[in-house]
Formats: C-alpha cells, sequence, structure tokens
C-alpha cells in the first residue's frame, strides 16, 4: 500500500466504519448502564448532565488559536487551513497531536465535502 492522503476515500470510509462500530458499543454500554439497579445509590445515570461539546486548539501559522468548537474546526478544515499536518490539542490529551492521528478530527474530515471540480 502506497502513501495514504489525508483525504483519501478508503482512509476515511475505514475510519467512519470504525466510528459506527464504537458508536454503537458506547451506545450499548450506555443503555446496560442506565438500567442497572444499584442498591443504595442515590445518584442515577440519568441525571448527569448533558454532555459538553469537545472543544480543540489548533496550530495555524505558528500560533495557537483556539478554543474551536466542532463546528468552528470543520469549517476549518473545509477552507484547508487545518490540514493533516496541523497540531491538534483538546482536553484530556498529554501533548498537540497531528490531525491526522486524531481520530475526531478524522472524523469531521470525513464529513467535509469533497472540492468541487467541474468536468471538462
Amino acid at each position: 500500500m502506497g502513501e495514504v492522503n489525508f483525504y483519501s476515500i478508503d482512509r476515511l470510509v475505514e475510519f467512519g466504519m470504525s466510528m459506527a462500530i464504537a458508536q454503537q458499543m458506547v451506545k450499548s454500554m450506555n443503555e446496560i448502564m442506565a438500567n442497572m439497579h444499584i442498591p443504595g445509590a442515590m445518584n442515577s445515570l440519568n441525571n448527569v448532565p448533558p454532555h459538553m461539546e469537545q472543544l480543540y486548539y489548533v496550530i495555524i501559522d505558528g500560533k495557537q488559536a483556539g478554543p474551536f468548537s466542532e463546528t468552528e474546526l470543520a469549517r476549518l478544515i473545509i477552507e484547508k487551513k487545518v490540514v493533516k499536518e496541523t497540531y491538534i490539542w483538546m482536553p484530556g490529551m498529554k501533548n498537540w497531536q497531528l490531525a491526522e492521528n486524531t481520530p475526531s478530527v478524522l472524523r469531521l474530515v470525513a464529513l467535509a465535502p469533497p472540492e468541487f471540480k467541474p468536468e471538462k
């Protein structure tokens, strides 16, 4: 297998399928945990506040920028301001990572429309 492009359809399809499987596993585990009865426990998983949107920080033109929401990061990907060599950090990560090595960023790449090239 040769060099795989950051926007390669094979890589994006593979990533999309992996994300779908992971989401199903998480959903199943959350349903099981929500239906568990733990005697004496006063807190229910149903009382947990809704998930906060993930925030991202990026290095653009050698400078740290952010925080960006998923929507804002997707816009930066479409505008090609965030590419596979862009460093990304989000809360919970120990160090900055390249965009191509960050699964949640690859998910946003998969959702971005391809560049329009009119037929000749």
